[in-house]
C-alpha cells in the first residue's frame, strides 16, 4: 500500500512539474496578427480599407509589449501604406481575454492622383485579444485606434482592425 501511495505521489509530482514546464513553454516568442482594417478621417478626407499585418513581442512580461504593423489602405483614387510601432502595457482580464493600451509613432506613404507624399504621426490603440481555445494555439483580436498626423493638415483618424492571432514559439 505504501508503494502504491509513493507511486501516486511521484506521478502527481511529475505531472505537476510537467504542467509547469508546459506553461512556461507556452509563452510565445512572438504573436502574428493577420486581419482586416479600416480607417476613417475625422477631418472629412474619406475612408480606406485593406488588410492588416503585425507582429508583437513581449520584452518585459506583464509590463511591455512591442508591436510593429503595416496596413495598406485602399480608397477611391488613393493608396496609403500605414506603418506603426506601438509600445503597449498588457493587462490579463481572464485566462482567455487580454487587454492592452499602447501608443507610438506612425509613418504613412500615400499615393493619390499621381502624387505621393510621406507623413509622420502618432497613434494610440486599445488591443483586445481573445484566446477561446485551451493552449492558446490560435485566437482573435479587435484593435480600435486613433491617429494624429504631424503634417500641415494635422489629419486625425479613427481606425479599427480585427483578425486572427497566431503565436510563434
Amino acid at each position: 500500500m505504501r508503494i502504491l501511495a509513493a507511486m501516486c505521489a511521484a506521478i502527481m509530482t511529475i505531472s505537476t512539474v510537467s504542467a509547469d514546464a508546459q506553461e512556461a513553454e507556452k509563452e510565445p516568442a512572438a504573436i502574428v496578427e493577420i486581419g482586416s482594417a479600416g480607417e476613417w478621417t475625422i477631418n472629412g478626407n474619406g475612408a480606406g480599407h485593406g488588410p492588416s499585418f503585425a507582429v508583437e513581442t513581449t520584452p518585459i512580461e506583464h509590463w511591455l509589449e512591442i508591436e510593429g504593423g503595416v496596413t495598406p489602405l485602399f480608397s477611391r483614387g488613393r493608396i496609403e501604406w500605414d506603418m506603426d510601432l506601438l509600445f503597449k502595457k498588457p493587462f490579463t482580464l481572464s485566462p482567455t481575454v487580454e487587454f492592452m493600451i499602447g501608443a507610438g509613432p506612425s509613418w504613412s506613404h500615400t499615393v493619390a492622383h499621381g502624387r505621393s507624399y510621406n507623413t509622420l504621426g502618432a497613434e494610440v490603440a486599445l488591443d483586445f485579444m481573445f484566446w477561446p481555445w485551451q493552449g492558446r494555439k490560435i485566437g482573435w483580436y479587435l484593435e480600435p485606434s486613433y491617429g494624429y498626423s504631424f503634417s500641415a493638415s494635422h489629419e486625425r483618424t479613427l481606425g479599427a482592425s480585427a483578425g486572427i492571432l497566431i503565436p510563434i514559439h
